[in-house]
């Protein structure tokens, strides 16, 4: 089995991102660490070890989520759960056992870095990203 090591980053997806880049760098106290090439859609937040990522609904990434957020249409498109180190054979094994769909490994960035990811659902179809450390 693997171990948890803290929880690596959220996304957040907004139509707002002044609005949102104000609320949590100038009310909460984070900071930009991070924004993608124009057109992509992600700006990524400082929040101590973590992060939180803020991606435009009409961008290249954030048309891949489907429509803006409202009452009914989600905002939070997935969260990523930090692992300790472990391989990501042992990973995908555990969890096929446990009869949970695994896709491939791919290469992230995230509050630690790049480093190998995957993606699952969780019983509800929340998105629930994994990450290795190297």
């Amino acid at each position: 089995m693997f171990e948890l090591a803290g929880i690596d980053h959220i996304v957040l997806r907004t139509t707002k991102l002044s609005a949102m880049t104000h609320f949590y760098c100038d009310i909460l106290g984070c900071s930009i660490e991070r924004e993608t090439a124009e057109g992509i859609g992600l700006t990524q937040l400082r929040v101590g070890s973590s992060l939180i990522d803020l991606v435009v609904v009409d961008s290249q990434l954030g048309v891949l989520g489907g429509g803006a957020p409202t009452l009914t249409e989600n905002n939070l498109d997935h969260f990523c759960l930090q692992l300790k180190p472990i391989s990501e054979v042992e990973i995908k094994q555990y969890l096929l056992s446990h009869g949970v769909s695994v896709d491939d490994f791919s290469k992230r960035y995230g509050a630690q870095g790049f480093g190998p990811s995957l993606y699952i659902k969780d019983p509800e179809g929340n998105t629930v990203e994994l990450k290795s450390q190297v």
